[in-house]
């Protein structure tokens, strides 16, 4: 099994991934812009070959550099995980007349705009929505669906350029920060508890599936400093509240036809207690959310992934055992890490539940919390009970401090 993977080293998590298809066997060749000496160690072992492209996502020279680098060797899967690079990936499946994702297939998964159109024609429940390119347009939309409302990019990740808008002068001022931007989506506003639905296929068929619950929701997160973010992987996604999504997350797999590898849609259960769609990616979560499954199942999704992709099937025991939250820190202050406040006490109520904890250490720069999920730290708690793991999270996000200065 030859196997290309674009991007092996960056994201974070990408050399996971490619650790994980060394190990069930698959003979890696990586394509990326970083340069071969930049590569880890370890990711250098799980590499068969490596081939370093400066302008990455120049998509129509890079799939013609591949195809001319591979010739003579037969590539049997093109994969990759990080979403700017998935139109790059259909291209490439094309030139080299590997199966897999069409670039037809990929866009519904990359433009919000066509994600929701397919999913209105199978009578799937989304936000209204308008794709706008001109700030008139963005004004008659408003005036069309009524606030709030909410303004992103047409092929963002995350809530990148994501803008809550209440009343006219939000729009007023996120058109001002969305200029770099040629187009964009308007979408009504759905107020609610935002969560998960990830998934690993292959050949059509759900091998594993996880609920995660973000508390608060992302875009809350992103605009208020002093916030702690969490996610919770809930261990019983059969309770109704969840259930409903779930079976939304299954119709939107069916609608767009997806067959193999890691999904990460999003969905909000409103004020009425609907599941009402947000958005799908055909690639793992970020922000750690792969890790804090291991930790809820007490297995390795970056091989089960792979496993999955490669020969079909995903032999691990992947039965939730935990609910599992992640923390995501923030320092307080300035400049340099200078203390941890809070700790010790925590550790000493909670240490026997803490799967796992990473800070930015003593002496290292605050890092910029517009531009970093994990912002200065992150910390895994886990129990069997819901509730419990969710007051530990609780406690880890109101009473850790990271103090900068």
């Amino acid at each position: 099994m030859n196997v290309l993977m674009i991007s092996p080293g960056y994201p974070a998590e990408m050399p996971h991934f490619t650790r994980g298809l060394a190990e069930v066997g698959a003979r890696v060749y990586g394509v990326g812009d970083q340069a071969r000496e930049a590569l880890t160690p370890d990711l250098k072992r799980s590499l068969h070959d490596y081939l370093p492209v400066k302008h990455l996502w120049d998509e129509d020279a890079t799939a013609q550099k591949i195809k001319q680098w591979v010739k003579g060797r037969a590539i049997d899967r093109v994969e990759c995980l990080w979403e700017p690079g998935m139109i790059l990936a259909a291209k490439v499946r094309a030139s080299l007349g590997v199966p897999g994702m069409t670039v037809a297939q990929t866009v519904p998964f990359r433009d919000k705009v066509e994600m929701k159109r397919v999913l209105d024609a199978a009578g799937i429940r989304t936000p209204r929505h308008a794709r706008v390119k001109s700030q008139k347009e963005c004004w008659n939309a408003a005036e069309r669906f009524g606030y709030p409302l909410i303004i992103k990019p047409v092929s963002g990740a995350g809530s990148a350029d994501t803008y809550p808008v209440h009343e006219a002068s939000d729009l007023e001022a996120a058109l001002k920060l969305m200029g770099h931007l040629s187009e964009a989506t308007v979408e009504e506003f759905v107020e609610g508890e935002e969560h998960t639905f990830d998934t690993i296929c292959a050949g059509g068929k759900i091998l594993f599936e996880n609920v995660a619950w973000y508390r608060p929701t992302p875009l809350v997160a992103k605009l208020n400093e002093w916030i702690s973010a969490q996610s919770t992987c809930l261990r019983d996604i059969d309770r109704p509240d969840i259930k409903i999504g779930r079976d939304l997350g299954r119709d939107v797999l069916k609608a767009l036809g997806f067959q193999s590898g890691f999904t990460h849609m999003e969905w909000f259960r409103n004020k009425k207690g609907e599941a009402v769609f947000g958005e799908i990616g055909a690639r793992p979560p970020g922000a750690r959310l792969v890790h804090l499954m291991n930790y809820a199942c007490n297995a390795d999704l970056f091989r089960g992934w792979a496993e999955a992709v490669c020969w079909g099937k995903l032999s691990q025991d992947t039965s939730k055992k935990y609910n599992c939250g992640v923390i995501f820190k923030r320092a307080l202050g300035q400049g340099r890490i200078q203390r941890y406040e809070g700790l010790e006490s925590l550790m000493a109520r909670f240490g026997e539940h803490v799967a796992h904890i990473e800070l930015n250490p003593i002496g290292s720069p605050r890092r910029d919390w517009k531009n970093s999920a994990i912002g200065d730290g992150w910390i895994v708690v886990r129990h069997p009970d819901r509730e419990t793991a969710l007051a530990m999270g609780d406690a880890f996000a109101a009473e850790l401090r990271v103090i900068a200065g």
